[in-house]
């Protein structure tokens, strides 16, 4: 007889124990300690409210009367406002990253540390355009800070964590994801934001955004919020933009800007068409700063630049924010598309000095579309402001009329003037000579085919076109009769071409690519 095998009873599973995400405390430990409470405060007149009450001498209620207005017979007094927003540190030695709207106006700015001590912080320096300053206090010993980490290696999906004082809650810490990247809010002209799903309330203005290396990778500025809590949708300035900021205002006390002295406007897809491009991209030079960085060249007016010191430039604000943080006074290659191809050349920048300087390249940019209803900086403790208004670009076709009314008022057309061009762009044009450059008071130096009507309902007049202005060249091409331009934007058409390129020239000299239709 076999033996038996004994068979032992299977063991009952034990239910797996549910587990959430992994978690970031570690990390949060970490970085807790470098991450501050800016509290600012400010003094505000405030006027009387009117004349003081008359009380009947004896009255029992003159006593009361007279301790409660006592102060206002000597004059306007002085009420303190407060504001909460956030920082972090990135030096040992006390210096402190935060938002220029956190501490604008500030008399005076204390920095609390998260195990609640206090110090008092001197301004370093502030960029308005960024929306960043630079603090700096004065510790008894080194503190715990953190370090700037490459936003550019950051994706979209990429997790990220966000620290700091929402409400005035100090320490307090969120999770969220990338959601996008390059965003432009209209905050400024080198907008270029990250954008979060991370919780960002009010008072989180200035803190920092971290990659999950405890790296910082923006600098937490905005939201958009109809009801001032956060929906899901923050806006942080990237690393690769707020470092050299940083920096320069720590060595400096100011920023330096690189300058080219152009004016740009987009490469719109009848323009990229016209000029035989391909698709529509870079950004396009329509104007030339005298006296400016490149006034002598080689950047010339019809050139589109694609790349800028080895970074593409998809749009015009690429151009405008990369030119802004790049080296001045060095060699710089800038590849170019001129007459269809393309070729490289060298640029030197200049400094920009000055915001009227700075509007020569920025506020030809292009034509901004209107501030995102809700979108505000994210945190100062008070009802937010709507977002600043920033320097607005000019238009794409911004020439104004010779004059109010010019399209009423012109001469009788003489021999030299036609209407030559009706059929394909809707224009009448004239020879300048010196009688019309009076009439229509262009400047001396502006040289090619006055456009003295401009058709209801035409090609010209949808692209902007106005009586007074002037063209200049077209498909690069000096205009020098009436006879010519209607020659050119026949022939150009007769090559199965659908749009002619103009530059057009207002009274001033200032001057803009338009790409009209033709069919």
């Amino acid at each position: 007889m076999g033996t038996a095998l004994a068979v032992s009873p299977a063991i009952a599973q034990q239910p797996a124990q549910a587990q959430g995400p992994e978690s970031v405390a570690d990390l949060a430990s970490g970085l807790l300690g470098a991450v501050v409470n800016i509290s600012t405060s400010q003094s505000v007149a405030e006027e009387g409210d009117g004349p003081l009450p008359q009380v009947p001498d004896g009255s029992p209620f003159q006593e009361l009367f007279e301790d409660f207005y006592k102060n206002r017979e000597s004059g306007p007094s002085n009420n303190r406002v407060n504001s909460l927003g956030s920082g972090f540190v990135i030096d040992p030695t006390g210096f402190i990253v935060t938002n220029n709207h956190v501490i604008e106006n500030a008399d005076d700015i204390e920095v609390i540390f998260s195990d609640g001590s206090k110090l008092k912080a001197k301004l370093i320096g502030t960029d308005t355009k960024t929306d960043l300053s630079v603090l700096k206090v004065e510790p008894p010993q080194p503190l715990t800070s953190v370090k700037f980490g490459d936003s550019r290696k950051m994706r979209i999906g990429d997790w990220v964590m966000a620290i700091g004082n929402p409400f005035g809650l100090g320490g307090s810490v969120t999770v969220g994801i990338i959601s996008a990247s390059g965003r432009n809010i209209n905050a400024g002209p080198y907008d270029n934001f990250i954008q979060t799903d991370a919780a960002i309330n009010k008072g989180n203005s200035g803190g920092p955004l971290f990659n999950m290396s405890g790296e910082v990778i923006g600098i937490n500025t905005a939201i958009i919020s109809p009801s001032g809590g956060s929906i899901g949708i923050g806006f942080a300035v990237p690393t690769e933009l707020a470092q050299n900021i940083v920096n320069q205002l720590i060595e400096f006390g100011e920023t330096r800007r690189g300058w080219l002295g152009v004016r740009i406007q987009p490469v719109s897809d009848e323009v990229a068409e016209s000029m035989k491009i391909g698709r529509a991209r870079g950004a396009l030079i329509s104007g030339i700063v005298e006296g400016g960085p490149v006034a002598t060249g080689p950047i010339q007016v019809g050139d589109i630049i694609t790349s800028f010191d080895g970074r593409p430039i998809s749009e015009t604000r690429d151009l405008t924010r990369i030119v802004a943080e790049s080296p001045i006074g060095e060699p710089l290659d800038v590849v170019i598309l001129r007459d269809g191809k393309e070729q490289t050349v060298t640029v030197t920048l200049g400094r920009l000095e000055n915001d009227e300087v700075a509007s020569d390249e920025t506020e030809a940019e292009t034509t901004q579309e209107p501030n995102e209803e809700g979108t505000a900086p994210d945190g100062d403790g008070q009802e937010d402001p709507a977002t600043p208004p920033t320097d607005q670009p000019m238009p794409e076709d911004p020439a104004p009329d010779a004059e109010e009314g010019a399209g009423e008022t012109i001469a009788p057309q003489d021999e030299a003037s036609a209407p030559v061009t009706e059929g394909l762009i809707g224009v009448e044009l004239s020879n300048l000579d010196d009688a019309k450059r009076v009439s229509f008071s262009i400047a001396e130096g502006v040289e090619g085919v006055l456009i003295t009507r401009v058709l209801p309902g035409s090609k010209a007049e949808g692209k902007g076109l106005k009586v007074g202005e002037v063209i200049v060249e077209v498909a690069q091409e000096f205009m020098k009769t009436p006879k010519q331009v209607a020659e050119k934007l026949t022939s150009i058409k007769g090559e199965g071409r659908r749009s002619g390129y103009l530059m057009i020239a207002d009274k001033d000299g200032n001057l803009r690519l338009v790409a009209v239709p033709l069919e």
